[in-house]
């Protein structure tokens, strides 16, 4: 498990391209028959990727890390197949996942199990993982029952579809929130104007990009904007005082998900356009 610690804002002024790829970037996810995972010390998240190729893969608690004996002890987890068709096995109840289904589990389910259809095209599940007080049920979430949000325009370059999955108005939780949103062809900015939330952090996912496209993420202070160019599946961590924005040299795909104090997703600190430096 990569571990990452909590950066202030006055520090991040001085960082170099490095030093930003090395605090909030997370390169690598999803490698052939691993599970890999990132903690965050901002707000206790954990992102990870599963890629179940030829064997099932168990997702399980890292027990010098976690200090539990399964990984949903004390915790919830969202979770997004963003591959080929799968399944999920949550404690001997099989979950069918086609490709952006996503499923919720909440805490103190033990057994959770990954498998692939076809190893030719293997299923990839991304997921977010939260601290949780409260078991709440669990429910797969298919792309067609996600609640959508049509935005943007093509003038504007960022005509889009947000689509929810764990929030307060659909599938419940602690304190996770996670969704995804698809850029329309022709479009590539995403979140600008922009925003911060005092009340919780972020983390994105960019994929369905092509093999030389990138997205320059935009974060830092409104008045101290930094960036980090991104790269087909790669993800980034984004804490509560940062904006969090991204224009590509194509259209992309990205999850977003939310961890802290406050569920609801409208709850957020705009920036004007003419504050940002």
């Amino acid at each position: 498990m990569d571990i990452r610690h909590a950066s202030h804002p006055r520090e991040v002024k001085a960082y170099d391209t490095t030093r930003l790829r090395e605090e909030f970037l997370i390169n690598t996810l999803f490698a052939a028959n691993e599970v890999k995972t990132v903690y965050s010390h901002v707000d206790r998240f954990i992102v990870g990727g599963i890629v179940p190729v030829d064997r099932p893969l168990q997702l399980e608690a890292n027990k010098k890390d976690m200090a539990a004996d399964y990984f949903l002890e004390r915790r919830e987890i969202g979770i997004i197949n963003i591959g080929g068709k799968g399944s999920i096995s949550v404690d001997g109840t099989v979950y069918n996942m086609d490709t952006k289904d996503g499923l919720y589990i909440g805490k103190g389910s033990q057994e959770i199990i990954f498998s692939s259809e076809n190893s030719a095209e293997p299923a990839k599940f991304y997921f977010n993982s939260t601290p949780a007080h409260a078991t709440h049920p669990t429910v797969k979430i298919a792309i067609s029952e996600a609640s959508p949000n049509h935005l943007g325009s093509i003038t504007n370059s960022n005509e889009r579809t947000i689509y929810r999955y764990i929030h307060t108005g659909g599938v419940q939780s602690c304190q996770l929130v996670m969704g995804m949103t698809l850029l329309k062809p022709g479009n590539m900015w995403n979140t600008m104007p922009s925003h911060t939330h005092n009340r919780r952090s972020e983390v994105y996912l960019y994929f369905d990009m092509p093999e030389d496209g990138v997205v320059f993420h935009m974060m830092g202070e409104p008045q101290e904007t930094r960036h980090i160019v991104m790269r087909n599946e790669q993800a980034v961590i984004s804490p509560s005082w940062s904006i969090h924005s991204g224009v590509g040299t194509s259209n992309y795909t990205f999850i977003w998900g939310m961890a802290g104090e406050n569920q609801i997703f409208e709850d957020m600190d705009p920036v004007a356009m003419k504050d940002l430096k």
